[in-house]
C-alpha cells in the first residue's frame, strides 16, 4: 500500500507542482529523505487523493491557510504556483489572500500579497 500511495502521491504532487514540487523533495534527500517521503504519501498520496473538495478548492484553502500563519513565503510562492496550474485565476488567490486580513491579520495578509505579487510577476499575469 505504501508503494502505491507514493506513486498516487508523487503523480498529483507533479500535477499540481509540477518541478517546483519535485525540487522541495530532492532538496530533502540529503538531510531527511523520509521527510520528502511524508509529504508525498500523506498530503498527496491520501489528502489530495480524497472525494469532496476539486484541486482549485483545495490550492485556495492551502493558500488561505499558509498565509493565516504568516511565516511559509516559501511554500505559499509553491501553492500559489500550483492554485494557478490548476486553474485558479490570479483574482481569486487575491481574494483569498485579502480575506486573511480579517483573520489572520494584516501582516499575514501583506506577506501573502507580496508573495502572490512575485509570483505573478514571475509569470506575466496581470491582476489589477
Amino acid at each position: 500500500m505504501s508503494n502505491q500511495r507514493y506513486v498516487q502521491g508523487l503523480a498529483k504532487l507533479t500535477e499540481i507542482d509540477g518541478e517546483a514540487g519535485e525540487k522541495v523533495i530532492n532538496s530533502l534527500a540529503n538531510i531527511c529523505p523520509d521527510l520528502g517521503k511524508y509529504i508525498i504519501e500523506y498530503p498527496f498520496g491520501d489528502i489530495y487523493q480524497r472525494e469532496g473538495l476539486d484541486l482549485k478548492t483545495r490550492e485556495l484553502v492551502t493558500v488561505a491557510a499558509l498565509t493565516a500563519l504568516g511565516y511559509c513565503q516559501p511554500q505559499l510562492n509553491v501553492h500559489i504556483n500550483g492554485a494557478l496550474n490548476v486553474g485558479c485565476a490570479p483574482q481569486e488567490i487575491v481574494e483569498v489572500i485579502l480575506q486573511m486580513s480579517v483573520y489572520a491579520g494584516f501582516p499575514a495578509a501583506l506577506n501573502g500579497m507580496f508573495v502572490a505579487k512575485a509570483v505573478f510577476a514571475e509569470r506575466e499575469l496581470n491582476v489589477v
